[in-house]
């Protein structure tokens, strides 16, 4: 007969098996790297392509880190509340409270934007990796200045669109709808704040802009395109404008509608040339209907309007009515006409 001790020890063998058991088992699902695997070599062969070690098709960090994808968003965000103060951002601002967020934000934007811009300038700069640009700081920092002194010039444009929303679509009950609801006033913010970057020859963070607004409505705005006051976009979704597009005041599009590009132009390597004007100019009080698609550097005159779904390649005069071909029903009765 097994006395006390032995059993204790039985006892606490089989839970020593099962708890080393049950780490067995949390290693296989978890695994690790072991000493005899080849985890640094992993490492320096995924790293080459940056440093210089075989050619790559991506430049990568240089002597700075990159512009920051989620701080440039949160810049974005930041930009819209003190555009729109109390519709993004903190709702409970009011007029007595309104100086002090907009300043307050303000003051957040430059620091954070001035980092974003530096750091786009960096990446693009040709200087020495090993060394310091100043030149970018101090460009970072005029470029900031300047932006900030534009917003207000971007508000009243902002404004113009909002109205032309409001007035253009009979479903809007205010022109605050517009402001909270419509993708369009959303992805027109995103361009217009762009745009003035672009312009300054900012890297990079103009088409995360877009390309964050394009994300969040579907509607896909070169930040280098030019687009005049009262510009509305009704629905949205699928909407394209190219680099080179030029838009007049008072223009209304809607959904599905391609401002595009019909063939490029290759240098003598035959690589598309970059800024060349390819894209459609559309002038003043044009309306241009779903799905329509307007190729190459074509003139759509003032007043025009483009029916849904069409497909134009050629300048259209002004005042002009385009629409699809009609169908035409023909009755042959006794094989007569055939």
């Amino acid at each position: 007969m097994k006395d006390k001790k032995d059993e204790l020890f039985a006892v606490g063998s089989s839970k020593d098996s099962d708890m080393e058991d049950k780490h067995q088992e949390m290693r296989s699902m978890h695994p690790t790297i072991e000493p005899g695997d080849d985890f640094a070599g992993i490492v320096s062969s995924l790293c080459l392509a940056y440093t210089g070690g075989r050619p790559g098709v991506l430049r990568g960090p240089g002597r700075d880190a990159l512009p920051s994808k989620d701080m440039v968003m949160e810049i974005v965000e930041e930009l819209r509340s003190v555009l729109f103060p109390g519709y993004f951002g903190n709702t409970d601002v009011c007029r007595s409270s309104m100086a002090f967020h907009v300043g307050a934000t303000l003051d957040r934007i430059f620091k954070r934007l001035h980092e974003q811009v530096r750091r786009g300038l960096c990446f693009a700069c040709d200087e020495d990796e090993t060394t310091d640009c100043a030149t970018c700081e101090q460009q970072a920092l005029e470029i900031t200045k300047d932006f900030l002194t534009r917003l207000p010039k971007i508000q009243r444009l902002l404004a113009t669109d909002v109205r032309a929303a409001y007035e253009g679509d009979p479903a809007a009950r205010s022109p605050d709808e517009a402001v909270f609801c419509y993708p369009g006033v959303q992805a027109l913010t995103c361009f217009r704040l762009a745009h003035e970057l672009h312009e300054k020859g900012v890297p990079l963070i103009p088409r995360m802009i877009t390309e964050y607004a394009h994300s969040r409505t579907g509607i896909d705005i070169h930040p280098g395109a030019k687009v005049g006051k009262s510009f509305f976009i009704d629905h949205g979704t699928g909407v394209v404008i190219g680099e080179t597009a030029e838009i007049g005041d008072r223009v209304r599009i809607y959904q599905g509608v391609t401002l595009g590009a019909k063939s490029f132009p290759l240098d003598g390597n035959g690589r598309p040339l970059k800024n060349v004007p390819r894209h459609p100019w559309v002038e003043d009080d044009v309306i241009i209907y779903a799905g329509a698609t307007i190729l190459g550097r074509v003139t759509i005159g003032r007043g025009t309007v483009i029916g849904g779904n069409v497909w134009i390649d050629r300048d259209v005069p002004p005042g002009a009515r385009v629409t699809q071909a009609q169908t035409r029903e023909e009755r042959f009765d006794g094989g007569s006409g055939i």
